[in-house]
């Protein structure tokens, strides 16, 4: 007999391995079709390549692990993603009340995601425990991380970070998992809708200026320079890698990194379409695994928030191009797919 705590998510997960097999065609598919987009050009596809093994290796650590420490697992990922997102090599320096995303190089981008995915993993671990004091302890360490992301400078990463711990708060009497994960899924799809309507220009002309007051006017044009590019290359793209030497506003700007800011526009400008395509199913292959995870509801629609605000924070910043991300990314859903050791 089952048992109350699994639930019909624990029978789903036994009775059918479609999350592990989904996961292990899509990441497939997109090492496949970034090398096939680099054949007899002039790219780069390493760089995904490293992606797709960051979020497979993350994914299966976090399995591992969590099975192992359900607690533990947690608490590890957020004081880690703490430490590499005050202290790491692509750290944030900026000084109280900067901009997110201001710098060419978008290191706050990188901040901002590892210290949201740091508020999730703490937040799982507290729902994965079952001592008050610990709980208690574990969500002040989230609450703790909120405050540093403000401090660092990063308040789209504050704003990410505090709607995870919001979410997780709420997330103990919500019931209908897949109902919740649609909807975190919707709120990430709005956020590419609005990164792709800048681009375009079709916004109202007080809310663009807005937008755009926020974003920079460099971010922007980085934007409409990826769009320019997914027109003429529609099915694939101009190659992994390659957009700098395309992109005018990237010439323009000697700090320029090479990248459009936004996850979606460069996968979309470098792959194609068929690119963007396999972006969103991983997306979604994650959000798949979360709904047939054995782990109670609230883990799961944590860590769905924390990656739905992952997604986000990528559809306007450069994070997903930093490997600590990507990995982190995996770790924490490993940790929520994992089933726990009788």
């Amino acid at each position: 007999m089952t048992s109350p705590v699994l639930g019909l998510s624990a029978v789903r997960e036994r009775e059918s391995g479609a999350p592990d097999v989904t996961g292990v065609l899509v990441l497939g598919a997109c090492a496949g079709w970034a090398l096939i987009t680099a054949a007899g050009r002039d790219a780069r596809p390493e760089g995904v390549l490293l992606a797709v093994l960051a979020v497979g290796a993350g994914y299966a650590c976090g399995r591992i692990t969590g099975s192992l420490l359900p607690v533990g697992a947690g608490t590890l990922a957020a004081l880690g993603g703490l430490c590499l997102g005050l202290f790491g090599p692509q750290s944030s320096r900026a000084l109280p009340g900067a901009l997110e995303f201001s710098g060419p190089a978008g290191r706050t981008g990188v901040t901002a995601a590892l210290l949201t995915l740091a508020v999730g993993a703490a937040c799982c671990a507290a729902w994965a425990t079952t001592a008050r004091p610990v709980r208690l302890a574990l969500r002040l360490l989230a609450a703790g991380t909120v405050v540093a992301a403000l401090l660092v400078g990063t308040p789209a990463g504050f704003g990410a970070a505090l709607a995870v711990l919001l979410c997780s708060l709420a997330a103990g009497r919500l019931r209908r998992r897949l109902w919740w994960l649609a909807t975190l899924a919707l709120v990430a799809a709005a956020v590419m809708g609005l990164t792709w309507a800048v681009a375009q220009g079709v916004l109202p002309a007080g809310l663009a200026s807005a937008l755009e007051g926020q974003l920079t006017e460099h971010r922007v044009a980085l934007w409409q320079d990826a769009l320019t590019v997914t027109r003429e290359h529609p099915l694939f793209g101009s190659g992994p890698d390659t957009f700098g030497d395309l992109s005018p506003a990237n010439q323009a700007d000697i700090r320029s990194d090479g990248r459009p800011h936004s996850a979606p526009l460069q996968l979309a400008a470098e792959q194609g379409l068929p690119g963007l395509a396999l972006l969103a199913a991983v997306y979604g292959w994650l959000l798949l695994a979360l709904w047939a995870s054995p782990r109670p509801t609230p883990v799961v629609l944590t860590a769905g928030a924390a990656l739905s605000a992952l997604a986000a924070l990528a559809s306007i910043g450069n994070a997903l191009s930093f490997t600590q991300v990507t990995a982190g990314a995996g770790l924490l859903a490993g940790i929520a797919c994992a089933r726990q050791l009788s």
